[in-house]
């Protein structure tokens, strides 16, 4: 079995937090926590420093790779720092381009 997993701590929380399927929103101060297995990733937050963890809504979600469980985390964290009631995102970000380069080329 392969395994991956990420730790974000200091994650700041834009207004209105980031919803968990067990308390409701959170806000402030948070840990965001991703593990990669069996092509699914879970996601799940906590007050830094804090013992308990909570499932954000939307987690777990189907993930193929490791990189891109790797990116979903990332745009995890992007998510939480918005705030607005955070769920885990439904689409991954596109990847970066070369500058100067479109689409086509």
């Amino acid at each position: 079995m392969t395994w991956a997993s990420w730790t974000t701590r200091g994650v700041y929380s834009g207004h209105g937090g980031v919803l968990t399927e067990e308390v409701g929103p959170l806000s402030g101060d948070l840990t965001v926590h991703t593990t990669w297995a069996d092509d699914t990733a879970q996601i799940t937050v906590q007050y830094t420093g804090a013992a308990d963890w909570f499932t954000m809504s939307g987690s777990p979600v189907p993930c193929s790779s490791e990189e891109d469980s790797r990116a979903l985390h990332e745009a995890v964290v992007e998510a939480v720092r918005l705030g607005s009631a955070a769920r885990v995102p439904t689409a991954l970000p596109e990847p970066d381009r070369q500058a100067g380069k479109t689409p086509s080329e």
